[in-house]
């Protein structure tokens, strides 16, 4: 108690403005978080998010109702938004669009109609990026052409587009047409599945008056970044994009035929010869999904691959994927013609052999990125003689099934390699000891998912604390000997993991969860997980006696989590309730934001910051704003879970 002698310390005596300088480095997460800790934060929260320039909150998906106290009254200095809208629809629309914007970014936008582009068109006219995902694809909303044309005239500063969405859902005959609407500064377009044919009526440089010869250029002639998903990957829609986009630098094209497509729907060697007719190519990616069907470009082979190389000289970055009939001869062209390249990432594979990488060592490349996935004829040998590329930050081997103990003692020379996958690989627990103390020290993302000779002891191996760890993100997926006494070992090292995934682990039952949530990562601050995501999908020894260990206030940061199909309706509604913020995925759907394949794995999130977590997660807190009786909540959780375990109804 505070006397007069020794008055109480309080931050309540700190000067408005000191506070407010703190809180203004922090992200909107964090300053909710401070504010629901006392009143003279939550008064100086309500200030600064008055005039934040930066407003990001996508690890939970508001309610309006939840949004509306954060974003009123409105902010004009606010000029980047970025949202995840789940449960958000048309209602909305007011409250997130406001005319200082420059750059937004609404995911899960399955509730809201096409009114949310025109709207976007007539209320953010200096928009300078935009980014929508998932719009209209829930039942009963429509996207009409009218929509995106007002977006266009609109939104005339606009420089990058992204519309993670079938924009199929509103092809109309003059769609190609509509995009002669858009800003002359667009430089970046990148859409989620349009048809192929679409995209060459849209790149096709038109004929002048009166169908002279005189060609005009393409109405999208600035467009410097592509990124499509498309249908069919064809000759002439590689032809059009290459000779109407003047200015093209990255092209990134994927597609899943939903047939094995005839010759006139295919990349034949020719596509790849109408490559980079200026010159200006430096990122390059075409692969072929197989999505629906087991096919692959098996009209390229070769002679294909040296046409493109031979124009592609001052290549950075180049990603192919089911090339099945290209061989050793044409994947060493690439890596001898392209000394500029930093990423290399080969898909399906099944020619391509150690003999590409034997000479690597004598040539000028400096590789940082390196995909080899399902490349089954590559053995520890290309490994040794790849990691003479001594800044690698990205190694990604997935489903190279030869690889072993010695391809491990390789990588453990890679002083800065930041994300290291194995997944299906011949790897032993004795094997990854390599990789401490150097590398393990450095990893922040590791995946040895499939690693089928892997146990328990696999842990200790990584885990001696011998070392102060950055790792972050751990697959230990379909390892089917890791079982609940090497996720003990795990939460003894003190890791402060985000990601945790561990699908197809029979052996993984209630004990892993028990450890997880009891786990102390700080002896000085909190109590619990760090975790911010975790899948246990068909984790055979889970019952219900691990929702209970689900429950707040166990695992404070938890945001996705994976949990078998078959187990009761029951508890994963009650608990859907009692975590109204947690995404839970019951079919074994990927969860939390897929980062494997579009980072450097540079940036390490700091989750060292010193947050009180007792019994309730102070966003959510933030967020309902009102004070949580934590006793009554408590009671009511557990009489919750006990209803759920008695009226048992299992999941289909």
């Amino acid at each position: 108690m505070g006397t007069s002698e020794h008055p109480e310390k309080s931050l309540e005596l700190l000067p408005p403005a000191l506070l407010a300088t703190i809180m203004t480095k922090l992200d909107v997460g964090s300053i909710c978080c401070a504010a629901s800790t006392c009143t003279a934060f939550r008064a100086c929260a309500s200030q600064i998010l008055s005039f934040l320039p930066t407003f990001h909150l996508l690890d939970v998906a508001p309610s309006v109702d939840l949004l509306r106290p954060l974003l009123q009254p409105p902010n004009p200095h606010l000029k980047n938004l970025k949202i995840d809208c789940d449960r958000l629809n048309d209602s909305a629309i007011e409250l997130l669009l406001r005319p200082p914007l420059h750059e937004l970014c609404l995911h899960n936008c399955s509730g809201f109609s096409g009114k949310l582009l025109s709207e976007i068109g007539r209320r953010c006219p200096d928009l300078r990026s935009l980014c929508l995902g998932s719009v209209a694809e829930k039942g009963g909303q429509t996207i009409d052409i009218s929509d995106l044309k007002d977006l266009l005239c609109g939104c005339t500063q606009l420089e990058a587009l992204i519309l993670m969405f079938d924009v199929s859902l509103f092809l109309h005959h003059n769609f190609a047409r509509v995009w002669a609407l858009a800003s002359e500064k667009l430089t970046s377009l990148e859409i989620e599945y349009i048809p192929s044919e679409t995209v060459i009526e849209m790149v096709s440089p038109n004929l002048g008056p009166h169908q002279s010869n005189h060609v005009r250029p393409s109405i999208l002639s600035n467009i410097q970044k592509l990124c499509l998903s498309v249908d069919y990957i064809t000759d002439a829609m590689v032809g059009t994009i290459s000779r109407g986009l003047v200015s093209l630098t990255h092209l990134d094209l994927s597609d899943a035929p939903l047939i094995e497509p005839e010759i006139a729907l295919d990349l034949t060697n020719y596509g790849l010869q109408q490559l980079n007719q200026y010159g200006k190519l430096r990122h390059l990616s075409l692969v072929r999904r197989l999505e629906f069907i087991v096919t692959n470009f098996r009209r390229v082979n070769d002679l294909g691959v040296l046409f493109m190389a031979d124009k592609c000289a001052k290549m950075e970055s180049i990603c192919l994927g089911g090339f099945c009939r290209v061989t050793d001869t044409g994947f060493k062209t690439i890596l001898h013609s392209c000394s500029r390249l930093h990423k290399l990432q080969v898909s399906l594979g099944t020619q391509l052999t150690d003999l590409v990488f034997h000479d690597i060592s004598a040539t000028s490349l400096s590789l940082t990125h390196v995909s080899l996935i399902f490349c089954n004829l590559l053995t520890n040998r290309a490994v040794m003689n790849l990691v003479s590329n001594k800044d690698l930050r990205i190694l990604d081997l997935r489903n190279c099934k030869n690889l072993g103990d010695e391809a491990l003692r390789a990588i453990s020379t890679l002083p800065q390699l930041k994300t290291l996958r194995l997944d299906g690989s011949d790897i032993s627990d004795m094997g990854l000891t390599y990789l401490r103390p150097g590398v393990i020290g450095s990893l922040v993302r590791l995946s040895i998912r499939g690693c089928r000779r892997l146990t328990d002891k696999c842990i200790s191996a990584l885990f001696d604390g011998s070392c102060k760890m950055k790792l972050r993100e751990l697959d230990l997926s379909n390892i089917p000997n890791l079982s609940d006494n090497g996720i003990l070992l795990l939460a003894r090292s003190r890791v402060p993991f985000s990601e945790l995934r561990m699908q197809f682990c029979p052996l993984i039952g209630d004990k892993a969860v028990m450890a997880l949530a009891s786990m102390q990562v700080y002896e000085d601050r909190w109590h619990g997980s760090s975790l911010r995501l975790l899948d246990l999908y068909k984790c055979d020894g889970i019952t219900e006696l691990a929702f209970r260990w689900l429950k707040k206030p166990y695992f404070p940061r938890l945001r996705w989590l994976g949990v078998r199909g078959s187990l009761n309706r029951n508890l994963v509604d009650a608990l859907a309730r009692n975590r109204p913020y947690l995404h839970v995925e019951c079919h074994g759907g990927k969860l939390g934001v897929n980062r494997w394949d579009c980072t450097d794995g540079s940036q390490v999130l700091d989750y060292d910051e010193a947050h009180d977590y007792e019994e309730v997660d102070e966003l959510e807190q933030w967020l309902l704003e009102g004070e949580i009786e934590h006793d009554d909540e408590e009671m009511g959780d557990d009489e919750e879970m006990g209803d759920a375990e008695n009226n048992a109804e299992p999941m289909e």
